[in-house]
């Protein structure tokens, strides 16, 4: 309005009589109560000292009110403070920042408001800031001051400049107090930290969209998009105080709210909001946020009604927040890049299938599609963790139930190429839990598509069987057709809880059966039912089976094969001159069945028995080695498994170098390379006294009658050894290396180690005498082999000396030919070659295990340790064939670099080397004798260590042998940094 010039004067005068010293009391309150009560703010109590009264409308108040807010901050409030609150009246003061609760519905009281706001931030904080900004977000939250603001009549323009900045100063308030209560050592008004601040300010724009008009809706999605930039929309549950999140706090208010009559209007509320985001990062945040406050069942594929309630209810809260239909193209495209693009707990899907169901089957439609491309995507399927897996198998199966059986949406997707080449990529996953997810994906699709396939592989609880079983009985029904009121009855006493809550575990329902003592009763199971007598004899039963196969009568043409009682005999039986018997093959498969029945108790018998194991023990290894199960005999590879173990635990320096040898033959196949490694593998741990996997044969039918106890003494003192197989063996070593240095400091304490020795070692005041005459015993027992004296000639030596060789001659015969075309360019990798890696992470493994059994042998900081290094060093960084090359491809996989299991398996090596030194001499001889080796293995360590912490992915690096990868390469950075750190210095001349 227009004000006079003098008017205007008389307010620039008061202005400045408060900016300098007011004289006494009650001058400023004649000063302060002048222009509340030209505004009608004034508090009748204070009328009394309003003797100058200003004109009628002389108050501007979007000009004078914020100079007055200014200077009582500046001047008034520092100077006149104790005074003012002696006379209590420092709600007079207040009014010009926040009118009280008697005057707040005038539009000036909430101009006066929004303008404090602006003022008190703008200016040096103190106490009174503080308290007014706690009075200002109770009195006039968000919501009121959005009806303020828009009250007026102005320009759309100017008001949306107002609520903008209205806006930055609101949602500024938390940070500027929580910085001057920092500086100041204070504690924050519970009302005004960051958490509770936030979820407060939620709660109130959860009203502002259930009042708004729909021409508002652009100020709304304003305020919600600077609450996604705060981070008051987090993609997971808070789990502290301090922590907000909008639909945590507004879920209660929200679903209360749905299950109102006129529910229609506020869904249409909050679709418009949706439907205005301007930045679809910012609605992906929001919906994200959504979900992640939305509950859902413990169990994935729980089926009991309850759980299928559960699961409707909060498809039915989307459903009403969010009723988009196919026109909507920007919110389903942020729906499908949360959906499909960020990690869910598995029930999440059955949440989002029953929700997008409801809302639109052509919606149905495209998650269907979309889900199958990211499920067939070969990078998922190699890489992706098995949650995620099993995530987006259950979204696919459930996606394609709710469709009906044959559809032409189904139909066309069991023929479409991204799924059939999905299913292909899946079932070639040397994961067996990964592998399942396709076959069942297969199965299901193709039984809805009206087609009949059936994998026959999903008895038993291994690779997640038992998931894939209760997933098909999920899908039996759907989620969408149960009914929701079971969740108002769950506390009936008529539902059972455990019944309901615990489907798998529960007790089945016994049925008590009354027998009647007057009449006759059998088990039918046993004795079976009346039948009518028959013509027919009866069949033979087992037994006369038996009689019949032993008659020699009857048994013309079968010879027995006798077992074999000399190692020549058996080496003869193993390695048959004349190749498979085209004649008979009966006859050869039965003389190789038994001999490898009595294989491993043979060669533990002739141990210790003269020399003749050790001139057999060749012969053997060849016929071991060379064995192929062209019969399809039942345990063939665990049997010569075993009898391969057994020969090199009892003639290691025959045995371990003739099969180091023929491992390095192009003739074998990768089972039967295998077999070599294990053997070597489990034959040094048995020689070296460590845990191995238990023996099929037992010590009594490998010991001879003279050298055994009575039959009760001898079952007593049998040792019971622990079963661990080889990749248990590999994993508790690496375990062991990474976690060794609790005990360490105790060895270098004197005050333990002394008290360790006398509850140890405690001394024997009575000790016997040995007289100058010994008897010597009668017979000399043979000295037993241990592996520390075998370790270096015979395993890892020859071991890794024979693999440099071999190396040198593949890659000069890749270097020959690399000029030719076609089958003429030989390349050293390939199924079954050595230099592949699936062979050459198990040959490491294997000379992991060799190298922690040896670790106390005289060579092994010598020459042991450092070949080993350096063998892990240069198959982790070096190229070994044509087909390790780099390439110019631009996948998001690392090409050019070593497959995950073979950077896994050497860094492994590395780590138990690295552990190895540190236990034996602290790292003093590898650090000083090889230093650029150990640095080499540093900087190795380290590079593979950030391309995975900056999320590089590698061939084969998925599931749990990311987490190897990762574990291993950290532990090689953490065990060099731990030498170096103690010989830095002295390394300086040699580095």
């Amino acid at each position: 309005m227009d004000v006079s010039s003098s008017h205007e004067s008389e307010v620039r005068r008061l202005i400045d009589n408060l900016q300098h010293p007011v004289s006494d009391y009650a001058t400023l309150l004649s000063l302060i109560t002048a222009p509340l009560d030209c505004l009608s703010l004034l508090p009748p109590r204070f009328r009394q000292y309003n003797v100058n009264p200003l004109p009628s409308g002389s108050i501007r108040t979007s000009v004078h009110i914020p100079l007055f807010q200014r200077v009582l901050l500046q001047h008034i409030f520092p100077t006149w403070d104790s005074e003012i609150q002696q006379q209590d009246d420092l709600s007079v003061l207040d009014q010009y920042f926040c009118p009280d609760i008697f005057l707040s519905a005038s539009s000036v009281a909430g101009e006066i408001a929004t303008l404090a706001y602006g003022t008190i931030l703008s200016l040096l904080f103190t106490d009174h800031s503080m308290r007014l900004l706690a009075r200002l977000s109770k009195e006039y939250p968000i919501d009121r001051l959005h009806h303020y603001i828009f009250s007026r009549q102005d320009s759309p323009i100017k008001l949306n400049q107002v609520w903008e900045d209205c806006i930055q100063n609101v949602v500024a308030v938390p940070a500027k107090v929580g910085n001057y209560c920092g500086s100041k050592k204070l504690e924050v008004p519970s009302s005004l930290r960051h958490g509770r601040y936030f979820n407060d300010l939620s709660v109130r724009c959860e009203v502002l969209v259930s009042k708004y008009s729909p021409e508002r809706v652009a100020s709304i999605t304003f305020l919600l998009t600077k609450l996604v930039n705060l981070g008051v929309f987090p993609l997971n549950p808070p789990n502290a105080d301090s922590q907000p999140s909008f639909f945590h706090t507004t879920l209660p208010i929200i679903r209360p709210r749905l299950a109102q009559s006129d529910v229609d209007s506020y869904s249409s509320s909050w679709l418009r909001v949706f439907r205005n985001f301007e930045s679809s990062f910012a609605l992906q945040h929001v919906l994200a946020s959504l979900f992640a406050c939305l509950n859902t069942p413990e169990s994935s594929t729980d089926k009991t009604p309850l759980a299928r309630a559960l699961v409707k209810r909060e498809a039915f809260v989307l459903n009403k927040l969010c009723p988009f239909t196919k026109v909507d193209d920007e919110i389903w495209q942020a729906t499908s890049a949360v959906v499909l693009g960020r990690e869910w707990k598995e029930a999440m899907s059955r949440v989002f299938v029953c929700w997008i169901a409801a809302c639109d089957q052509t919606l149905l439609a495209l998650l269907l599609n979309e889900t199958v491309s990211l499920w067939s995507n070969p990078e998922h399927i190699k890489h992706s963790m098995i949650s995620r897996h099993r995530y987006l198998t259950l979204l696919l199966l459930l996606t394609i139930s709710y469709f009906p059986p044959s559809s032409p949406e189904v139909s066309s997707l069991v023929l479409s190429s991204d799924f059939i080449n999905g299913i292909s990529t899946y079932i070639s996953s040397m994961d067996n839990t990964v592998r399942h997810c396709g076959m069942l994906v297969a199965e299901v699709a193709a039984q809805h598509a009206g087609k009949s396939l059936d994998f026959k592989d999903w008895d038993g609880d291994d690779s997640g069987k038992p998931w894939a079983r209760s997933l098909r009985a999920l899908l039996e029904t759907r989620d969408v057709d149960v009914d929701v009121g079971i969740l108002d009855e769950r506390n009936s006493p008529d539902i059972v809880t455990s019944e309901n809550s615990r489907p798998e575990t529960a007790e089945p329902k016994r049925s008590v059966i009354t027998l009647r003592t007057d009449e006759y009763d059998s088990d039918d199971s046993v004795t079976g039912y009346d039948s009518v007598p028959s013509s027919r004899s009866n069949s033979p039963t087992p037994s006369e089976l038996e009689d019949i196969e032993k008659d020699p009568s009857l048994n013309v043409n079968r010879k027995k094969t006798p077992k074999p009682v000399y190692l020549a005999q058996l080496g003869a039986m193993l390695r048959s001159t004349g190749g498979m018997s085209k004649e008979n093959p009966a006859e050869e498969a039965d003389k190789i069945e038994v001999a490898l029945d009595c294989a491993e108790e043979l060669i533990r018998k002739k141990k210790d028995y003269g020399m003749e194991l050790e001139e057999n023990a060749v012969n053997l290894a060849y016929g071991l080695v060379g064995l192929q199960d062209n019969f399809d005999l039942d345990r063939f590879s665990e049997l010569r498994q075993n009898a391969l173990n057994a020969l090199v635990a009892c003639a290691p320096k025959r045995a371990a170098p003739c099969i180091i040898e023929e491992f390095f033959k192009n003739q074998y196949s990768t089972d039967q390379r295998y077999a070599m490694l294990s053997a070597l593998a489990l034959g040094a741990r048995e020689l070296a006294s460590l845990p191995v996997p238990p023996s099929q044969v037992s010590r009594e039918a490998t010991s001879f009658p003279s050298k055994r106890l009575p039959a009760l003494l001898h079952q007593a003192y049998l040792p019971h050894p622990e079963a661990a197989a080889l990749s248990q063996i590999l994993g508790g070593i690496t375990r062991q290396a990474i976690e060794r240095g609790k005990e360490a400091t105790e060895d270098k304490v004197p005050e333990i180690v002394r008290e360790r020795r006398f509850k140890i070692q405690p001394s024997r005041r009575i000790s016997e005498v040995a007289g100058s005459k010994t008897r010597m015993p009668d017979v000399i027992p043979p000295k037993q082999t241990t592996f520390n004296e075998v370790a270096a000639e015979y395993f890892i030596a020859p071991l890794i000396n024979r693999f440099w060789l071999f190396l040198r001659d593949e890659q000069t015969r890749e270097e020959r030919t690399a000029y030719h075309e076609g089958r003429a360019k030989y390349q050293g990798t390939g199924t079954g070659l050595i230099l592949n890696p699936v062979v050459i992470t198990h040959y490491l493994r294997t000379l992991t295990i060799l190298a922690h059994a040896s670790q106390h042998t005289p060579e092994w900081l010598g020459f042991l340790a450092p070949d080993c290094l350096e063998l892990a060093l240069t198959l982790g960084t070096k190229p070994m064939s044509v087909a390790d090359q780099p390439t110019d491809s631009t996948d998001s996989v690392e090409r050019g670099t070593k497959e995950a299991s073979v950077l896994a398996s050497a860094l492994e090596l590395a780590v138990i080397i690295l552990d190895g030194c540190i236990e034996l001499d602290g790292g003093r001889s590898i650090s000083m004798d090889h230093t650029a080796l150990l640095m080499g293995v540093s900087e190795w360590a380290s590079a593979i260590f950030s391309r995975l912490d900056d999320g590089v992915r590698l061939e084969g690096g998925g599931g749990e042998q990311l987490l190897a990868l990762r574990r291993a390469a950290s532990a090689a950075v953490l065990k060099v940094d731990e030498i170096v750190s103690k010989y830095r210095r002295s390394m300086i001349d040699t580095w």
